[in-house]
């Protein structure tokens, strides 16, 4: 089984450490049984006696959190119990239990609860859900739902019709339709069936019957880029139109200039043309670019020699050519009349008055001649460019025109029995999909009503021919095909892009017939009623795991909701109530149907308690991963196409029924709690605590409503029965990790071994199991959560108790100065610290105050310190004991640099010491990681600075060249363990014990005056350090060179020591310069006594005859000393304070015109001398010069009136 390495690894866990740890969960304890059942007493040993009785000297340091048993309640737990109740407790657990020999398989079942929920982790998003892109599930036909089935009679009457339209067409075929005839009647024999002699007979029928009466269509909707013919630079352009028949086709010949016909031009051997034929447009005042949008009907004699002809004319008077045309078309028995329309207009004038000038003569703009035979058979909707009436004519500009060749009488049965256009179209795009479709596969569902050549230009030509607008061709292609969709699938795009054409021409058009409107209200029904149907089964046909499923459902929604769009456009509305609230009907119908199947199947009602918990938490996780595809997937498409919350919709829906059955069966099992029963109800709850998250999604939420609010309650018992169980199996588990590791490291790539990767997959399982639980009540969540923090502490002190009992059992190598089991070990405590630190942190609890977000609970924060301090010490106890084995090979090598001759070298004297470091320090490198290589390198550092420093204090009176050997040693060794950065920091290397060596080696290198110098030195340094503990001291300095004496001024003291009974002290002031070589012949001066006060006043002055070079010397001082005055013993030390000479007025520059009193007060801070001071102290002390000694002798006499340094 593969582990979950990703979640741990984000952790910080090595990926290596848990691929192995996790497969030794599930393996080590098959691998060696023997093993395990051999240990198993001896683990009960332990679990029942937290002290082993025997102890290595791994031992020596006892747990800091095993000291808190006297004030920890959590951890005198099992540690006041006795051990046969301990060891009872274990092996004769309640009915149910997980066996002791169990703690594999434990962790394998929680380890899968985990792998669970991390698929949880967040709101899902549709690239995580889509898995699949395999063709949707089968959807239900019906093949009644289809149009009603014709009678024979109705079928050859159907046939005769598609015949006809094709034996009578007219017009130009496009390019992608068939010109052929012959194969147009193939096709319609192969789509009807007939035999040869039955469409023989069809064929004889139609060509008996008399041909339609054509008809043009013509609709004049604007002109662009007129010529200005008005002063204005516009014009006023009207069309005149007509239907030119083939006698006024004739054109006068010319040999170099050609003529065309035109209304207003006069034919010498043209024919009359009937004013029946013209028809005029308004005109349109002052434009270039006029927009009539006026529709004509003519009738056409012969469609393969007349032709339409458009003048364009600007209009020049104020009669209405419009009236004047229409009373010419009413004059009866204008037949053969001989006049063109210029003629015509003239004499419709009432007031015409036009003389030979023609002052009123129209301005041509253009013309067109279309042949009828021309005109596409679908139609065409066209910019023509106009032509001028002869080649010196000058036009210019473009008419946009749409044309459509319909017949207006046929002469086919369906006619004659009343049958319209409309119904007889219907009927045969129905026939004909239906044979379009047979050539598909059979289970296919993304035919996209792709027509053949044939077909399409079938309908084309009827279509045409029966005057169908657009709008009706539309509307019938959606009743067709929709009715189709529901016998034979087809694709929902292809349904949707039909919507879309009748929307965009419903927009354009005007209604439709009543009866055309019932017809296309019947299939609005019709779909919607077989949409709703399918969204009851939404899993089973749209199954949010498959890409095609969720696409076709988007797609039917779309469909759906355009049907909502023509609901207000319809008189006769085709739902009874509104679309969307149908839908939200049919999905929660669907839901509650869903939710009954799968409780039938996975967890009957009549079924025992215990029996139906496992089903209730495979229904559970079902409702779970259904609720994530409802969120992820179908929550946007419902909500964005037709403006419903389905994912609310669903989501109270299921929470309501699965709550009903949680509290019924958590009812039931409360009295019947096993450990078995406890496990089942915890992973029920985790995933009921993973359905009450998506809560938070739903916008204006009120947890009042939530129907599994508040379930946590009953799950309180189990939750506490499982983590008691989790308790003692992590023991187990711990115990058999430990019984098989050979203290060796894992593989090349990590340093620790087998048992701390176990511990610390166990620990970060712990920690992500009480992330998962998120205990809602706070008080009930600080019970668990203390718990369990203690019982990890506990786990982890128990892990280290047999790591120190199993590293007891290794041979050790002779003559090894670096245990490859000690490193290990230490790699071990390590990993668990970090472990053990981190699986605590993730066990935070809510404490329910506000702002605390992010800061550890105190109880959880105490344990962890308490832990963390604890596997520190232990840490150090194992690098103690690791180091040990070292320091006789250190102290050798010091002693070899002691005693090498001043003749070599201090490279070559400390050589080996520097080459046994790199040495041992390489294998610890190898066999550690670097936190305990630090820990390491520390404790080696400092045993090398206490062996240098038991070499000082062995040898005394030896030369400086000694000290100036191990000054060279102490410099080099910090460079080696630094290693330019990699190694300790520098802060650290020359803190603590260097400190003190470096300053004895260095004082060991100085004259006994530079001693006595760095003596003083050492108390102007301490000033700075001290606090106002001893009290202050007001003094004022200055130096006058013209008499060449120091005067110092002792001001006041304050807040001096109580060394008297009586709580005050009778202080004076002893004044002395120092160092006494600089100034032999000065003696030291004291104020007077002041009794009985601890705030004296002086104001003293004393003069010391010194030269100013004297003052300038390093360590030149004056000493304050306060003492107590004592009348009947020795008087009392109270405080000491020093003043570098150098930095008075008048000693570093002369005095510019000074005053006695030249200067400011000093406030100097009285203090006891310290170790720093007395270092030099002890150095003179060793020394048996003269001058030593009576410096070390003065000092010694003032010692005796001071009191302990505190």
């Amino acid at each position: 089984m593969t582990p979950a390495v990703g979640t741990s690894e984000q952790r910080g866990t090595p990926q290596s450490l848990l691929r192995v740890a996790s497969d030794l969960i599930i393996g080590d304890s098959m691998a060696t049984p023997a093993n395990e059942q051999v240990a198993r007493p001896e683990v009960l040993a332990v679990l029942s006696a937290r002290r082993l009785p025997t102890m290595s000297t791994l031992l020596e340091i006892k747990s800091s959190v095993l000291r808190q048993v006297q004030v920890c309640p959590s951890f005198r737990r099992r540690t006041e119990e006795e051990p046969a109740s301990s060891s009872t407790e274990v092996q004769e657990p309640a009915a149910g239990a997980w066996k002791p020999g169990d703690g594999v398989e434990f962790f394998a079942q929680m380890r899968l609860i985990l792998k669970k929920g991390e698929s949880r982790q967040g709101l899902p998003c549709p690239e995580v859900l889509l898995r699949s892109s395999s063709p949707a599930p089968t959807e239900p036909v019906d093949p009644s739902r289809g149009l009603r089935a014709l009678t024979q009679e109705e079928v050859e009457m159907l046939y005769e019709e598609a015949l006809y339209t094709v034996l009578y067409r007219a017009g130009t075929m496009g390019p992608d339709q068939v010109d052929d005839q012959g194969a147009l009647l193939s096709y319609l024999q192969q789509v009807f069936g007939t035999s040869p002699e039955q469409h023989a007979e069809a064929m004889e029928r139609v060509k008996k019957a008399k041909a339609p009466t054509y008809a043009l269509k013509v609709s004049v909707m604007r002109a662009k880029n007129l010529l200005a013919k008005d002063p204005n630079g516009f014009s006023d352009p009207y069309c005149m139109l007509g239907i030119l028949p083939a006698s006024g086709t004739l054109r006068e010949p010319g040999p170099h200039k050609e003529q065309r016909f035109s209304f207003r031009k006069g034919s010498k051997r043209g024919g009359p043309l009937p004013a029946k034929c013209i028809q005029v447009t308004e005109v349109k005042s002052s434009t270039l670019n006029p927009v009539w949008k006026e529709h004509f009907l003519f009738e056409i004699e012969d469609v393969s020699t007349d032709q339409l002809h458009l003048d364009i004319w600007d209009h020049d008077d104020d009669v209405s050519l419009v009236e004047a045309c229409r009373k010419l078309n009413e004059v009866i028995g204008l037949k053969g009349m001989s006049r063109y329309f210029k003629q015509i207009v003239k004499s419709a004038r009432t007031n015409g008055t036009a003389g030979p000038t023609e002052d009123h003569t129209d301005d041509f703009l253009g013309c067109l001649n279309i042949p009828i035979r021309e005109v596409p058979v679908a139609g065409e909707d066209r910019w023509f460019k106009l032509e001028p009436r002869s080649s010196a004519s000058r036009v210019q500009g473009d008419c946009q025109l749409v044309l459509k060749l319909i017949t207006t009488q046929r002469d086919t049965s369906m006619s004659q029995r009343g049958r319209s256009g409309f119904l007889s179209y219907l009927l045969l795009l129905s026939r004909l999909l239906q044979f379009e479709h047979q050539a598909e596969e059979p289970n296919s569902s993304s035919w996209r009503g792709e027509l053949s050549g044939p077909a399409a230009t079938v309908l084309c030509l009827h279509g045409a021919q029966s005057n169908l607008s657009a709008l009706q061709l539309a509307v019938l292609h959606w009743q067709v095909s929709s009715r189709h969709h529901q016998t034979r699938t087809l694709d929902y795009g292809y349904l949707l892009g039909l919507l879309e054409d009748m929307q965009a021409h419903w927009e354009e058009a005007a209604s439709l017939p009543q009866e055309q409107e019932e017809g296309l209200a019947d299939s609005f029904s019709a779909f919607s009623e077989f949409g709703l149907r399918l969204l009851r089964q939404l899993r089973d046909y749209f199954p949010a795991t498959n890409s095609t499923a969720v696409y076709r459902l988007e797609l039917l929604l779309k469909c759906l909701g355009k049907l909502q769009l023509f609901q207000p456009s319809f008189e006769i509305c085709p739902f009874e109530t509104e679309l969307n609230m149908d839908i939200a009907a049919a999905l929660k119908r669907g839901n509650r149907e869903w939710f009954d199947k799968l409780l039938n199947s996975q967890s009957p009602r009549e079924q025992p308690g215990p029996q139906r918990l496992a089903g209730l938490v495979k229904l559970a996780d079902t409702v779970y991963e259904d609720l994530q595809s409802c969120y992820g997937i179908y929550a946007s498409l419902f909500h964005s196409i037709i403006k419903i919350d389905f994912f609310t919709l669903t989501f109270r829906q299921l929470e309501r029924l699965v709550a009903e059955e949680v509290w019924v069966l958590t009812e039931e099992l409360s009295p019947k709690m096993t450990l078995e029963v406890a496990s089942g109800l915890f992973e029920l709850y985790l995933t009921l605590a993973d359905i009450q998250c998506f809560w938070s999604s739903i916008p204006g939420r009120d947890s009042r409503s939530l129907a599994l609010a508040g379930i946590h309650a009953p799950f309180l018992p189990a939750v506490k029965l499982w983590l008691q169980v989790l308790r003692d199996q992590a023991r187990w588990r711990l115990q058999g990790a430990v019984d098989v590791d050979t203290l060796e490291p894992m593989d090349s790539s990590s340093k620790h071994s087998s048992s701390a990767a176990t511990a610390s997959l166990c620990f970060s399982h712990i920690q992500e199991l009480w992330a998962r639980l998120a205990w809602p009540d706070p008080a009930q969540a600080q019970g668990l959560g203390t718990q369990l923090s203690q019982d990890l502490c506990e786990a982890a002190l128990f892990y280290t108790e047999l790591l120190r009992k199993k590293v007891d059992t290794q041979p050790g190598a002779a003559g090894e100065a670096v245990s490859e089991p000690l490193c290990v070990v230490l790699n071990d405590v390590e990993l668990l610290r970090k472990a053990a630190g981190q699986a605590l942190r993730g066990l935070a609890w809510p404490e329910g105050a506000p702002g605390l977000e992010g800061v550890l609970p105190r109880p959880l924060l105490s344990c962890m310190q308490a832990l963390d301090e604890d596997l520190q010490r232990e840490a150090r106890t194992v690098t103690a004991h690791l180091t040990s084995k070292i320091v006789g090979d250190i102290r050798k090598y010091v002693q070899h640099i002691s005693l090498s001759p001043d003749s070599i070298q201090n490279e070559e004297a400390m050589a080996p010491l520097l080459k046994y470091l790199d040495e041992k320090l390489a294998l610890l490198n190898a066999s550690l990681v670097k936190e305990n290589l630090s820990r390491v390198l520390e404790a080696l550092w400092e045993l090398l600075l206490q062996a240098i420093l038991q070499a000082l204090g062995a040898n005394r009176d030896v030369s400086a060249d000694f000290y100036g050997r191990f000054h060279f040693t102490l410099e080099a060794l910090v460079n080696f363990f630094h290693a330019e950065g990699q190694g300790l920091p520098l802060e650290s290397l020359r803190d603590g014990s260097y400190k003190r060596l470096e300053e004895e080696l260095r004082l060991h290198q100085c004259s006994t005056r530079e001693c006595i110098e760095q003596y003083y030195l050492d108390k102007l340094k301490q000033r700075s350090l001290e606090h106002n503990r001893f009290g202050r001291l007001s003094v004022r300095c200055h130096y006058e060179a013209a008499e060449q004496r120091l005067v110092v001024e002792v001001l006041h003291a304050a807040d001096l020591l109580p060394l008297d009974a009586n709580g005050l002290s009778d202080p004076f002031v002893i004044v002395e310069l120092g160092p006494p070589h600089l100034f032999p012949l000065v003696r030291s001066q004291r104020t007077q006594v002041k009794s009985r006060t601890l705030h004296p006043v002086y104001d003293e002055l004393f003069y010391f005859s010194v030269p100013a070079e004297a003052c300038r010397r390093r360590g030149a001082c004056v000493l304050f000393t306060v003492m107590d005055h004592d009348w009947l013993s020795t008087n009392d030390f109270a405080g000491e304070a020093a003043l570098g000479l150098g930095s008075i007025g008048g000693v570093a520059r002369p005095q510019v015109g000074g005053s006695a009193r030249a200067g400011q007060p000093v406030t100097l801070h009285l203090r006891r001398p310290r170790a720093q001071v007395r270092s030099a102290l002890r150095m003179l002390e060793g020394r048996n010069n003269k001058e030593a000694q009576e410096f070390v002798k003065r000092l010694k006499e003032l010692e005796k009136y001071m009191e302990a340094d505190p």
